[in-house]
């Protein structure tokens, strides 16, 4: 690719801004008020701050001395822990991107209902029609190529942060103090430790949920005009959001009850700021969400493309992923992608599926492929590869065990129904591995794969069986 079609640092840092602030913000301060009071909620934002800066330094550090793997997410699970790691790591970040797409197409005309009620909240027959034409719409603009679609996202993504701004000084000038303490620990009064810390793990899919994206930049590494951009547009990217999400959640809980806040629909964000300044505050918000929306669609499209693509080319994938188009756009990977997000989208008309279900399933996807990266920059450190005799480890050990832990932390605060899920979706993957490794003529299922592969399945079977009793639901 030549390099007048490759991505300068900008581009990079709009993909990661774009890829994070797509939706989630502007339904954030209800979803983590859902179970959490002020106290806990800052607790859960400096729990989430200090992990996903961690990841992002991770991300940093790994394209600085990776720079040879371009897959990102794909390839440090790959090369630090073989083929099926790094194969199973790239099917559930591209279950998670795709999945990813779904949450955003219904939150959208969720938003476009607000101005044509026909549309209702985003999960009825029109909304699915209306959010085809838009899937297949950006699917072509895709098609044209990754920096064409990067430059239009790069303008969606200053156009979504004017609205977010407006609201942010709107709802701090109306601000109570009063009203933001009341209650602050959710206890009644004096700090319970159970109880806090059952509020923060409540917060952790939603904080996980609006940061999916950090990685944007990673994924499309192999694009990028200057490598050394990578990580640094990764790290830029995530500072600059995480303010803005601490602040939506925070200043919300100080300008209404925690009670009237949670009972909001969605956007919360446009009733809140219509609770201060009037109607034309909620169509501001809407309208805002709308671009944003329309911009993080695009821009998950090209993440969810990308990951198959390079996985394909690697031989873990079957090759028919690998296929490029004149632009050098992955279309086969573009057509499989959008298609699969067209019947789930199907599968939400007629099981009234909801915008925070799909996200809780995207997100819980995604900690696999988060977590390999975070282990393979710890194991890089330990093993002492790509450090010169005299260098120093120290900083990026930490890096690697905070961003580990934090990894687990995020397993297990996901609870064990959404992983169940995710193993229906994951299991599923084998085959493709299989094909992918028979048609270079390799065996695909050494012993520890096969056990790897067979744990998936035992864990799909019983969540279907559970889907199946209503124990648990997936949407």
């Amino acid at each position: 690719m030549s390099d007048d079609r490759k991505l300068g640092f900008f581009a990079l840092v709009a993909l990661v801004v774009g890829s994070m602030i797509g939706g989630g913000v502007f339904s954030l301060p209800s979803d983590i008020a859902q179970g959490a009071h002020p106290g806990a909620i800052l607790l859960g934002w400096l729990i989430t701050g200090v992990g996903m800066i961690s990841l992002a330094l991770v991300y940093q550090s790994l394209a600085s001395r990776k720079p040879d793997l371009d897959g990102g997410v794909y390839s440090y699970a790959r090369a630090g822990f073989g083929e099926y790691i790094g194969f199973n790591s790239a099917w559930g970040y591209w279950i998670s991107a795709w999945l990813g797409t779904v949450a955003f197409i219904t939150l959208l005309f969720g938003a476009i209902g607000y101005f044509f009620p026909v549309f209702g909240e985003g999960n009825n027959l029109a909304s699915i029609l209306g959010g085809s034409l838009i899937l297949w719409g950006v699917h072509f603009l895709a098609l044209r190529g990754v920096r064409e679609a990067a430059l239009v996202n790069l303008v969606t993504t200053i156009a979504k942060l004017v609205p977010l701004i407006v609201f942010l000084v709107l709802v701090t000038l109306g601000f109570k103090a009063d009203l933001f303490s009341s209650d602050f620990w959710g206890t009644g009064g004096a700090f319970e430790w159970s109880s806090v810390m059952a509020q923060v793990k409540s917060t952790m899919m939603v904080t996980l949920w609006v940061f999916i994206g950090i990685e944007g930049a990673v994924v499309v590494s192999g694009r990028a005009k200057n490598r050394k951009d990578v990580g640094t547009a990764t790290l830029v990217g995530l500072v600059g959001t995480l303010i803005i999400y601490v602040l939506v959640s925070i200043t919300s809980l100080g300008v209404m009850a925690r009670g009237d806040l949670v009972g909001l629909p969605n956007p919360t964000t446009a009733y809140i700021l219509e609770s201060v300044v009037g109607p034309w505050g909620a169509t501001l918000i809407n309208l805002g969400l709308i671009v944003s929306l329309l911009g993080a669609i695009l821009g998950w499209t090209l993440l969810a493309a990308e990951t198959p693509y390079v996985a394909a080319k690697d031989g873990v994938l079957p090759r028919l992923f690998a296929k490029e188009n004149a632009n050098g756009a992955p279309v086969a990977s573009l057509w499989i992608t959008n298609g699969l997000i067209q019947i789930f989208l199907v599968l939400i008309l007629f099981s009234s599926g909801t915008y925070q279900a799909v996200y809780t399933i995207a997100s819980a996807a995604i900690l696999i492929p988060y977590m390999f990266s975070a282990l393979y920059q710890f194991k890089l450190v330990v093993t002492g590869e790509t450090y010169g005799p005299e260098e120093s480890r120290v900083g990026d050990l930490a890096i690697g065990a905070i961003a580990s832990v934090y990894s687990f932390w995020l397993i297990y605060a996901a609870g064990l129904d959404y992983l169940l899920m995710c193993a229906v979706l994951y299991a599923p993957g084998a085959f493709f591995f299989w094909k992918a490794k028979y048609e270079s003529g390799k065996s695909a299922f050494s012993p520890s794969n096969f056990l790897i592969s067979g744990g998936l399945s035992v864990a799909a079977v019983l969540a279907l069986t559970l889907m199946y009793k209503g124990v648990i639901s997936p949407l």
